[in-house]
């Protein structure tokens, strides 16, 4: 089977062969619940490297996904280069690019060269399918990425320090850092680095200021999911893992004469409350009540260190992010494939989402954006209601939406608490501020997010 495609791009070769050949531009290409990188932070295109990565979403165990091994077999610097499988799921893998001029801007070349195993010939079109729309997400993204990193051009290149940079935002983030020409240092909670790498210890408050050095810019991702059972050592666990490792950094940032100057938090919009009906939400609202908004208002309230000692704090406060690598539209979608889909709350509650890929930019834009600063709504640009979101979710399934999700369902999984905040939500967010300050979403409605991030 042979499947050609050509992807062409208003950017000069030259822009386009050093976006590929930097490291993170595998993670950018490949959709997070397709599969996940063993070495996000390794890149290029020089014969001979080998590149594994794991099939299937990065939260199942590593066991149940089968590994995928390719070889830079060739590699032409003008613009040509070949992947062959070493081991995978296809008896013959071989995938030739080739980048070149188009007039005054660029055109890629895909010719993939796949054999079925023995036996499966017959899932010759679904494969063939599958894989031109895996092209497509690719040709998104990178057409996407390009014009974030064109509106940055101006700017030197910055070196940012990461921490979770293993988990769906901050792989995405450290990868698309990278393949715009910044240096990426991610921070993790081990005594034995790697290159690059910074260690550190929320929990015994050890963060060393000279590590930070040459860092300009710290985006603080670091917490514990929310998305589990809410008991009291869970809660103190939820929160202990963002207030204080926030304010770990919040004063060692503050103590430095020559460190980074700016600090980019994780924050979320569950400092709103989870139920506010008929209200547009901005960042001036004093926020809600329940245990997320006191949680985040504690998070946010631990960056006051650094904000008093002049360090550009900005708060991202991330809404429903949309991936089918994780996050809350992953356990929804079995549902709807199977025909029995459906609104997870009252009908005409709102949800307030934004793509992963655009949540992974806006904070990329408040690292580089010099005059951002204070909180900032991580959403997109057309909240809609939950009967909206199952309408639209169906439709690009093609599967129906009429069959609402029962509350006893929610509750089993996480408990009556985690589901009445986390489920039963009704936030009308605005971004407004994060457009004002000249930030461009890629994915303006949501049925434009869900037909990228899930390939359709």
């Amino acid at each position: 089977m042979r499947i050609r495609s050509t992807t062409r791009l208003p950017h000069a070769p030259a822009t386009v062969l050093g976006w590929h050949d930097r490291p993170g531009a595998l993670v950018r290409l490949t959709p997070p619940g397709l599969a996940s990188a063993d070495a996000p932070a390794e890149g290029g295109m020089q014969a001979g490297r080998l590149v594994t990565a794991h099939l299937g979403p990065p939260m199942l165990p590593t066991a149940l996904r089968p590994q995928w091994t390719l070889r830079h077999l060739e590699h032409d610097p003008q613009g040509r280069f070949v992947d062959q499988q070493v081991r995978g799921p296809f008896r013959t893998w071989r995938h030739e690019h080739s980048i070149e001029a188009d007039g005054p801007g660029t055109a890629i070349h895909d010719s993939i060269e796949l054999e079925l195993p023995r036996g499966l010939e017959r899932l010759s079109p679904l494969v063939e399918s599958q894989v031109r729309r895996l092209l497509g997400f690719r040709e998104r993204q990178l057409r996407d990425d390009l014009a974030f990193h064109a509106r940055w051009v101006h700017l030197p290149r910055r070196t940012i320090a990461i921490t979770g940079s293993s988990g769906l935002i901050g792989t995405q983030l450290a990868a698309l850092l990278e393949t715009g020409g910044h240096t990426v240092r991610r921070m993790v909670r081990e005594d034995q680095v790697g290159a690059g790498e910074i260690s550190w210890d929320p929990k015994a408050g050890q963060l060393d200021p000279a590590d930070l050095e040459g860092v300009d810019v710290v985006v603080n991702l670091a917490g514990r999911s929310i998305a589990t059972r809410w008991s009291p050592t869970t809660r103190r666990e939820i929160r202990d893992s963002r207030v204080n490792g926030t304010a770990l950094i919040s004063r060692t940032l503050a103590g430095m004469h020559d460190g980074p100057s700016a600090l980019v938090q994780a924050s979320a919009i569950g400092v709103y409350g989870p139920r506010r009906p008929g209200e547009l939400l901005t960042e001036a609202d004093g926020g809600g009540k329940g245990f997320l908004a006191d949680l985040v208002r504690d998070w946010e309230g631990s960056t006051r260190a650094a904000a008093e000692a002049g360090v550009r704090v900005a708060q991202v406060r991330t809404g429903m992010a949309l991936t089918d690598g994780g996050g809350p539209l992953l356990p929804q979608l079995p549902l709807f494939l199977a025909g029995v889909g459906g609104r997870l709350t009252d009908a005409e509650a709102m949800t307030s989402w934004i793509s992963l890929d655009d949540i992974v930019r806006s904070f990329a834009h408040a690292a580089l954006a010099a005059e951002l600063h204070g909180p900032i709504n991580g959403v997109g640009p057309q909240p809609v209601s939950a009967r909206e979101f199952a309408r639209t979710l169906g439709k690009v399934l093609r599967r129906p939406s009429l069959l609402p999700v029962p509350p006893l369902g929610p509750r089993m999984v996480l408990g009556g608490a985690a589901a009445d905040e986390l489920i039963r939500t009704d936030q009308d967010v605005s971004d407004a501020r994060l457009r004002a300050s000249g930030f461009a979403p890629a994915h303006r409605t949501l049925e434009d997010a869900l037909r990228h991030v899930l390939r359709r």
